[in-house]
């Protein structure tokens, strides 16, 4: 039975060169950093050199499982350490890889419960292009067909809004999240918590280790049997806790680093199965 390592990726494990380092002075030395992502010709996505060790050795104590609020082909672009995953959750659960391609079975039932449960994806992103400003909003994007985002310049944004948006959504079965310059509007009932229980089902694997920075991962944090999230993002800011989350303090690419330490220390620590699970002499 192997220990299954499930990870939000953007701020948790991979920093973009404006979220590498907490803000404030710091005296200590700058890690040195690997490229994990390009994008345009241009270097996007960094992790620590230790960092990037750690990850390639915990793909062979764990099953590893990126579990991203990207969209596929943006996911594709991220080139990371170690054997590729076999499962990858994208798009907030709405689209289970498996060797790299689609689950269609998955994606179907997904679609099914969004069209009974929320809100048509037209009226939300109707809503919101309706009420955001011009002013602040430099980009917006229909991600898959599933979920709408906007790009914002964030000292912009007016007070309240963001709260105000949250409300109308909450009664329409969206939810609303803040991350960096982002503004996500997700149906409820799209998460990576149960894409993530699902590759649990398929593989076997238990206990469930998790880490995520940002609201949309507080479901796949409570679907894990321990987890940790860093001292920036949603989850920091707003206290967001639970008692098999471990609140980390540090912040930054460090803290991508310390999660990793984390999860190959837990995978390497659980015990092995009883001797008649692997066809042993009990």
């Amino acid at each position: 039975m192997p220990v299954l390592v499930a990870s939000d990726l953007d701020r948790t494990l991979i920093y973009s060169a404006a979220a590498l380092a907490p803000a404030g002075p710091d005296t200590a030395p700058a890690p040195r950093l690997v490229c994990v992502e390009m994008y345009e010709g241009r270097p996007l996505s960094y992790l620590t050199e230790t960092a990037a060790g750690l990850l390639a050795g915990l793909g062979d104590a764990a099953v590893f499982v990126p579990a991203t609020t990207r969209t596929r082909e943006q996911y594709r672009r991220v080139e990371l350490p170690g054997p590729p995953p076999r499962y990858a959750i994208c798009a907030n659960g709405g689209h289970l890889l498996v060797d790299g391609v689609t689950d269609a079975g998955w994606h179907a039932g997904v679609r099914a419960r969004l069209a009974e449960e929320c809100a048509p994806l037209a009226k939300v992103h109707a809503h919101l292009l309706a009420s955001a400003d011009p002013l602040w909003v430099r980009k917006q994007r229909v991600a898959e067909e599933l979920f709408v985002y906007l790009v914002v310049e964030r000292e912009l944004l007016p007070g309240g809004w963001v709260e105000e948006l949250a409300a109308w959504a909450e009664e329409r079965g969206w939810t609303v999240s803040l991350q960096g310059r982002k503004i996500y509007a997700v149906p409820k009932p799209l998460t990576k918590g149960a894409a993530v229980r699902e590759v649990a089902r398929r593989t076997g694997a238990e206990p469930t280790l998790a880490a995520g920075d940002s609201l949309l991962d507080a479901d796949l944090l409570l679907a894990a049997d321990r987890g940790w999230r860093p001292g920036h993002g949603e989850l920091a800011d707003s206290g967001w806790g639970a008692p098999h989350v471990v609140a980390l303090p540090e912040r930054g690419v460090l803290a991508g680093e310390r999660i990793l330490r984390e999860f190959l220390a837990a995978a390497r620590a659980s015990p092995p199965p009883p001797a008649h699970a692997v066809g042993l002499p009990a």
